[in-house]
């Protein structure tokens, strides 16, 4: 019984530590994110696809794949620029702790066991240009398939930076009904090979 309030204390010392860790990544990530309209463009294409796959009419359709080709050119360029923006910072505050629960600062205390969010950034990148350049000649339902994964892939690494590989995990079957397992599966073979690579998972 005697042990019972340093538990609690140590516990509430664990949240307050926790959560004032997240809160910085979240505001590093946020400061970066500001001056873009990616998530804005990311939820405009995710629900342009699932229009144009329902649209019955063949010429409407079209139309509606061909707005969304201008507005996946303007996510990966601005995708791309973010990017780059994001290299620029220093590398002490662009860890991932590979860790499946989040611990404070387990980035620091861990270093071994993390990766580098800017080269996370830099794949995404990458996979979303080459996702929407479709160098491949899918068809349009194939080439939606793919760039959505590579979307969720790249929302998957941020949420895991702010908080757990476990929370993003979540939050991805939460929002998109779909498992970190079947997106990995689905992104482009170059993007699966470096962001394996890179993670080590």
């Amino acid at each position: 019984m005697e042990m019972l309030p340093l538990v609690i204390l140590l516990a509430v010392a664990f949240y307050l530590l926790k959560k004032g860790d997240q809160r910085q990544r979240i505001a590093l990530l946020g400061s970066q994110l500001g001056h873009y309209q990616i998530e804005k463009l990311m939820e405009s294409l995710t629900a342009g696809y699932l229009r144009a796959l329902d649209e019955a009419d063949p010429g409407r359709r079209d139309q509606i794949w061909q707005h969304l080709g201008t507005a996946e050119t303007q996510l990966c360029q601005q995708f791309n620029q973010f990017s780059a923006e994001f290299s620029k910072l220093d590398g002490a505050g662009t860890r991932v702790s590979t860790l499946p629960l989040a611990i404070p600062y387990a980035a620091r205390l861990f270093p071994r066991a993390t990766f580098d969010l800017r080269k996370a950034l830099a794949i995404h990148a990458n996979g979303l240009t080459e996702a929407a350049g479709n160098p491949q000649q899918r068809t349009a339902k194939s080439r939606a398939f793919t760039l959505s994964a590579e979307l969720f892939l790249m929302q998957h690494s941020c949420h895991w930076f702010c908080n757990s590989r476990t929370v993003a995990s979540a939050r991805l079957m939460a929002r998109h009904q779909t498992t970190h397992a079947q997106v990995l599966a689905a992104v482009t073979p170059a993007t699966r090979a470096a962001y394996l690579a890179l993670t080590g998972i």
